[in-house]
C-alpha cells in the first residue's frame, strides 16, 4: 500500500513538473521581458535595433473637449504679460513645432537663451527643457509663463484677464466642475500638447513592415547611422528625448568659446561639476524641419550639424558622402501631423 502511495506520489510529481515545463516555455516566454542587450558593439546595436526605435502610434485617445480648449490657450497671448506672445510665438506648427530661429523672442523683443525645441511628440520626452528641469510637460508649462524672458507674467496675473474672459468662463465650467483654476489651465494645455504627435513617417511605415518605404541611399543612412553609434542616443519611440548626455563626450566642444549660462546645461539645475555642458538629448523627428540645431541655434544646417556630433559625440570624421546619406535618413523621420504631411 505504501508503494502504491509512493509510485502514485512520483506520477503525479512527473506530471506536475511536465505542466510546469510546458507552461514555462509557453507563457513566460512571451510575458517576461528580456534583458536589454549592452549597446556597445555593432552587433549588439543591430540585434538591439527592432526594440531600440519603436513606430509612432498612429492616435492617442485623449478627450475632445479638453483638447479643444487646449488649443485654444495654446495660440492665445492672454497667458503673457503684455498679451503678445503664445505658445504658438515659439512653437509653430507650420515650422516643425519649432520657430525657426536661433533663440525664440518674448515679449518686448527679448532674446531667450536656448532655441525652441519642437512641441511635437514632447509628451514622449523623459524630461523637458534642454536642460531637464521640468519632469512632465505639466510642470513645463509653467516656465514660459514666469520666465521674464518669454511671456513674463505670473498664474495669478492670467488668472485676472481669465476670470474676466466670459467665454473661458463658459468653456472651462463646461469641462471642470470648478471652473477656471491655474490646474485646470495647464491640464488643458498638456492635453492639447499630448495630441501634438506625428505619425506615419517613411521610417514609421518601415518599421511597420514596409520594406519599400526607404530608398537605398536612405537605407543606407540608417545603417551608418547605426554603425557610428548615433542610436546609442538617439532611439526609444521619440528617437532620442530618453536620456541627458555630455555635448562633447570625446572632444571639448566648448573649448576656445565663450562659454554662457545656457551653455552650462543640466549643471544649471544640479550644480554637479560632472552635469557641466550635460544636455537631454533631442529627438530626431521632424529634424530636417526644425532648423537652426542645438541648444543655442548656432548650426544652420542639417549637414554640418552630423559632422559636428560624428567628431565631439562620437570621435569620428565623417565624408560628405556619409554625411549625405545620414541626412538623407533623417529626413524620413519627418511625420504628419492630423494626417496631413509636415512637409
Amino acid at each position: 500500500m505504501n508503494k502504491q502511495r509512493i509510485g502514485l506520489s512520483i506520477f503525479f510529481l512527473l506530471i506536475l513538473f511536465l505542466l510546469f515545463a510546458v507552461f514555462n516555455t509557453s507563457h513566460f516566454d512571451i510575458e517576461i521581458e528580456q534583458p536589454t542587450p549592452e549597446l556597445n558593439t555593432i552587433d549588439a546595436l543591430r540585434r538591439y535595433d527592432s526594440q531600440a526605435i519603436r513606430p509612432l502610434p498612429r492616435q492617442v485617445l485623449l478627450p475632445a473637449n479638453k483638447v479643444a480648449l487646449g488649443e485654444t490657450l495654446f495660440h492665445d497671448p492672454i497667458l503673457s504679460k503684455d498679451n503678445t506672445i503664445s505658445c504658438s510665438s515659439c512653437h509653430l506648427l507650420t515650422l516643425g513645432g519649432a520657430d525657426g530661429k536661433d533663440r525664440s523672442v518674448g515679449i518686448n523683443g527679448t532674446i531667450g537663451m536656448v532655441n525652441a525645441p519642437t512641441v511635437f511628440n514632447s509628451s514622449y520626452n523623459f524630461a523637458q527643457f534642454w536642460d531637464g528641469r521640468a519632469d512632465t510637460l505639466a510642470q513645463q508649462v509653467s516656465g514660459p509663463v514666469h520666465n521674464p524672458a518669454e511671456m513674463a507674467s505670473s498664474w495669478p496675473q492670467v488668472m485676472v484677464k481669465m476670470q474676466d474672459n466670459a467665454l473661458y468662463i463658459e468653456k472651462f465650467q463646461s469641462i471642470y466642475a470648478d471652473g477656471i483654476t491655474t490646474d485646470n489651465i495647464i491640464d488643458a494645455i498638456v492635453h492639447y500638447e499630448r495630441s501634438l504627435i506625428t505619425p506615419d513617417s517613411a521610417f514609421d511605415n518601415y518599421l511597420r513592415g514596409e520594406q519599400n518605404a526607404l530608398n537605398e541611399r536612405e537605407l543606407r543612412g540608417y545603417e551608418l547611422f547605426k554603425e557610428y553609434g548615433c542610436i546609442s542616443c538617439h532611439q526609444g519611440i521619440n528617437i532620442g528625448g530618453n536620456m541627458f548626455q555630455q555635448f562633447g563626450v570625446v572632444k571639448n566642444y566648448f573649448k576656445n568659446k565663450v562659454v554662457k549660462p545656457a551653455d552650462l546645461g543640466r549643471f544649471n539645475v544640479t550644480n554637479r561639476d560632472e552635469d557641466r555642458h550635460v544636455f537631454k538629448v533631442p529627438s530626431l523627428r521632424n529634424i530636417a524641419l526644425t532648423a537652426p540645431y542645438f541648444h543655442n541655434g548656432s548650426v544652420k544646417t542639417l549637414p554640418d550639424a552630423i559632422k559636428i556630433m560624428g567628431e565631439y559625440q562620437l570621435g569620428q570624421q565623417l565624408s560628405d558622402t556619409d554625411v549625405s546619406d545620414i541626412a538623407a535618413f533623417l529626413n524620413t523621420l519627418t511625420g504628419k501631423l492630423e494626417g496631413k504631411s509636415l512637409q
